[in-house]
């Protein structure tokens, strides 16, 4: 079989190192075009990746019979008028995390490639990665007996733009509501899922205690997943010091890991304990686009698709309070 070719819509950062070699060295898959409005920009990713053609129309990449495949990987605000149009064009496609700005756009996305009877996936990647492959896998062979509830507290110091001023679009109330809980957040929320099925209910409080922005930069919450597990969860963007600490507690011990750092896995039990160090691929995409080759050809189903992440972004807007999730 000839390789899948795949576009990319939105050349910037995440594709540099995370995500655009990961197209490339998977076997099936070809990297054959990337998109990008500022054709200088564009033609220079194509020149320094080895990608074959360049485009700075997304539309005209969408419809390209050379394109199998489209991953938009552009701020979350054009997911939902980037993603119809793949749909409307026929292409299995990949959407940048978090899949919308809201719930109601997700499902949108969602309702338009079920009825065209295609894949959607969304790079929610930290589901494929070995890392927390390992944590599921020791709830699922009950290490720490029956879990019972987990917590993650997340901080970060301001970066030199966030003082200086500088926009940000992840920073944008407009296109971001809730900062960095919009883009950070949402990869833990989803793990969290990955370990213990759908949230049943979800609440929070947010607030912009720094004035640098105008998205929030403090959010807290508390929820309960379906199974009886409880969670919470602290994010704050303008702390002294950093920190990333996921706590699982059960009924025989407890897991401890961070999302973003790759401390060590540390399991602790009244037995004694195991700490493992598992450390992230060179793109750290490399499983979540392998896992998508399987998917299309077949196999088994891949770990992030549009339902699962649709739930987080309702999740979010639950914490968040916004009006009708």
């Amino acid at each position: 079989m000839s390789a899948l070719r795949w576009g990319i819509i939105g050349c910037g950062a995440v594709t540099e190192r995370k995500s655009g070699p990961a197209y490339q060295q998977t076997p099936g898959f070809e990297l054959a075009a990337v998109m990008r409005r500022d054709a200088a920009l564009a033609a220079d990713y194509a020149q320094r990746h080895g990608v074959p053609r360049w485009f700075d129309d997304a539309e005209a990449l969408i419809r390209d019979p050379g394109i199998d495949a489209v991953y938009i990987a552009t701020p979350p605000d054009s997911h939902l008028h980037y993603a119809l149009k793949v749909a409307a064009a026929g292409k299995p496609c990949c959407v940048e995390k978090p899949m919308a700005p809201s719930h109601a756009e997700c499902l949108a996305m969602l309702d338009a490639f079920d009825k065209a009877g295609l894949p959607l996936f969304v790079a929610y990647y930290r589901r494929s990665l070995p890392r927390f492959e390992q944590v599921r896998a020791w709830l699922a062979e009950g290490r720490i007996g029956a879990p019972r509830h987990i917590h993650w507290q997340l901080a970060r110091t301001p970066g030199p733009d966030d003082l200086a001023g500088h926009y940000r679009w992840r920073t944008d109330a407009r296109i971001a509501p809730g900062g960095y809980f919009d883009d950070l957040a949402s990869h833990g929320l989803n793990l969290f899922s990955h370990f213990f099925g759908e949230v049943a209910q979800a609440d929070g409080s947010s607030a912009n205690q720094q004035g640098l922005y105008t998205a929030c930069d403090a959010v807290s919450a508390a929820w309960r997943y379906r199974s009886g597990v409880t969670g919470s969860g602290s994010w704050h963007f303008g702390s002294f010091e950093r920190a990333d600490r996921v706590e699982i507690t059960g009924s025989a011990g407890k897991i401890t890991f961070s999302v973003f750092d790759e401390h060590a896995l540390q399991l602790s039990t009244a037995d004694g304990g195991e700490r493992l160090e598992i450390p992230h691929p060179q793109h750290i995409q490399q499983h979540h686009v392998a896992n998508m080759r399987t998917h299309l050809q077949g196999g088994a189903r891949h770990p992030s698709c549009g339902d699962s992440a649709a739930h987080t972004a309702w999740m979010m807007d639950r914490i968040l309070g916004k009006t009708g999730a």
